[in-house]
């Protein structure tokens, strides 16, 4: 049968891919209609003091965790980094035998303030070395050999954990990213919401939105049948966040003393900021940062790239600080993976297996946890994991996000203590 409204999606599927594709500044999917929008993100009650959210940093590519937690005095790392190793002298003293890469100056600090957490060599087992696959494993929770169509952080909206909110219209996870993140695909549907990094042209962003307000407001002729006016609720409430974000973030002001370094990661960062300081019941956000396949050429890029995540989770500390909302945020980062301890012939490092990662918050125990990798290789060799990745995550969700960690990671993984 025809479609009776021609110029509106015919089924939802088209609706959400024509959405991430086209209109930029609505790059979300999953946003489950609720037909009647009550609450107001200018004027939302404020967060229960308990209510626990959790940020998800993505170091896409696969960051080098060897030069991000140098091993500065093990003479296999400069055996097998003859030009990328550095130096004992310019690395930042994390204990006797670990320092960081001198780009995180202002992580560093976060450590010594007891607010930065290192989880040591994560990974998982049977690695994978392709981005695409690699990635998917993270964000499912999945075993290496196993394919699940739901993401960790979606099974953790699909089982209704304690502490979501039940009359709320907030969106429950938001996303500051190109596309929808794998980990928040779920079962059942949830009301989800995504920005693009750095806000998209601002022009265009308004010609689409009016766009949009336009096909919605536009009668159908001979009537409309139920997709589209499900289509039609769903596309109104998401134009009705989207103007309510754009608010809160175009007033939002960081706290005193706090300044965002000018770049997209940073201001994403400050946008999940003022999102939380609005007052949204959002559990969970996520942001990217990515650039980190460093085959060649790997000192200046992975550099810059380290300078963008610690001065940006600084930044994003003081800020919550100057908020008091410190106590309700658990910041996280992950990659798909490492890189190999051997440098390669391009002065670069090829992908590898597993790698340190970062948590931070007011409430975590700062420091290093786990255990340090194995160098005892030779070239070409893979770092052998000592802490699985599903740990981190099952900490998470049952000492941070308070929700049994079971049933969603498929099993039990031993928490690591870093909250």
């Amino acid at each position: 049968m025809k479609n009776s409204t021609p110029n509106f999606p015919s089924t939802r599927r088209e609706f959400l891919l024509n959405s991430s594709r086209g209109i930029g500044l609505l790059a979300f999917s999953r946003f489950a209609p609720s037909f009647l929008v009550q609450s107001t993100l200018s004027a939302a009650p404020a967060p229960e003091k308990d209510r626990s959210i959790l940020v998800l940093v993505q170091l896409a590519g696969g960051n080098d965790g060897l030069n991000t937690l140098i091993p500065f005095e093990d003479a296999d790392y400069y055996r097998l980094r003859p030009t990328l190793g550095l130096a004992k002298d310019k690395v930042l003293r994390v204990s006797d035998t670990l320092g960081l890469h001198p780009a995180c100056a202002a992580m560093h600090g976060l450590i010594q303030d007891g607010k930065l957490g290192i989880i040591q060599n994560v990974g998982y087992p049977n690695p994978n070395r392709s981005h695409f696959r690699s990635t998917e494993i993270w964000e499912t929770a999945s075993r290496s050999e196993e394919f699940t169509e739901t993401g960790w952080i979606g099974r953790y909206l699909d089982n209704a954990c304690a502490g979501l909110p039940a009359d709320s219209h907030d969106p429950v996870a938001v996303h500051i990213t190109n596309g929808v993140p794998q980990s928040f695909a779920s079962a059942h549907e949830h009301s989800t919401f995504g920005l693009l990094p750095g806000g998209g042209n601002r022009r265009d962003n308004e010609e689409t939105r009016k766009l949009l307000e336009t096909m919605v407001a536009q009668p159908a002729e001979g009537g409309e049948n139920d997709n589209a006016t499900f289509l039609k609720h769903t596309l109104m409430d998401a134009l009705v966040t989207e103007k309510k974000v754009q608010a809160v973030l175009g007033n939002y002001r960081p706290g005193a003393g706090v300044n965002y370094p000018g770049n997209p990661f940073s201001a994403s960062l400050r946008n999940v900021a003022a999102l939380i300081a609005s007052g949204l019941s959002t559990r969970v956000y996520f942001v990217s940062l990515s650039g980190f396949d460093t085959h060649s050429n790997q000192i200046t890029q992975q550099a810059n790239l380290l300078t963008q995540l610690s001065d940006g989770l600084a930044a994003f500390q003081k800020d919550l600080e100057a908020h008091q909302l410190d106590g309700q945020v658990l910041t996280m980062t992950f990659s798909e993976f490492g890189r190999r301890p051997s440098e390669n012939e391009s002065r670069g490092t090829d992908h590898g297996t597993a790698a340190p990662l970062f948590v931070m918050g007011s409430r975590v125990k700062g420091g290093l946890h786990g255990t340090a990798p194995s160098l005892k290789l030779e070239r070409n060799q893979d770092i052998t994991f000592s802490t699985d990745f599903r740990q981190v995550y099952a900490t998470a969700l049952d000492a941070w996000l308070n929700c049994p960690s079971e049933p969603i990671l498929g099993g039990k993984f031993a928490p690591l203590g870093f909250v």
